[in-house]
């Protein structure tokens, strides 16, 4: 098997991303639906205005979703994602490090006009 074809785990990256914005939809109808009082009794009308409140709120948060999805997917680097950090993320890096024999607050503490 050659290195240089997609895996399967790839190939569902797609459909995983479509399932998501698929129950982002769903949710997002039913809840409009809930909300218009649709279970209730209403008359045929505003049972109507309620279905297509909801169809239209949950396309569009179907592609409110696979579309932010998508675009925070870009700003992910593979290479980052499976490189192992072993040092604190929110440190500066290790080049501004401080010697082990400084001592930071001694300039913050000494008199500015002595």
């Amino acid at each position: 098997m050659s290195h240089d074809s997609p895996t399967r785990r790839d190939l569902m990256k797609p459909v995983q991303l479509l399932g998501m914005a698929f129950g982002a939809a769903l949710f997002a109808g039913i809840v409009t639906l809930v909300s218009m009082g649709f279970f209730q009794q209403r008359t045929a009308d505003e049972a109507q205005r309620a279905i297509i409140t909801a169809l239209v709120v949950a396309g569009v948060s179907f592609i409110a979703v696979l579309l932010i999805v998508s675009l925070l997917l870009l700003a992910v680097d593979p290479a980052q994602v499976a490189k192992q950090i072993d040092r604190p993320v929110l440190f500066d890096d290790e080049s501004e490090k401080p010697e082990p024999g400084d001592d930071p607050d001694a300039a913050a503490s000494a008199d500015p006009k002595a």
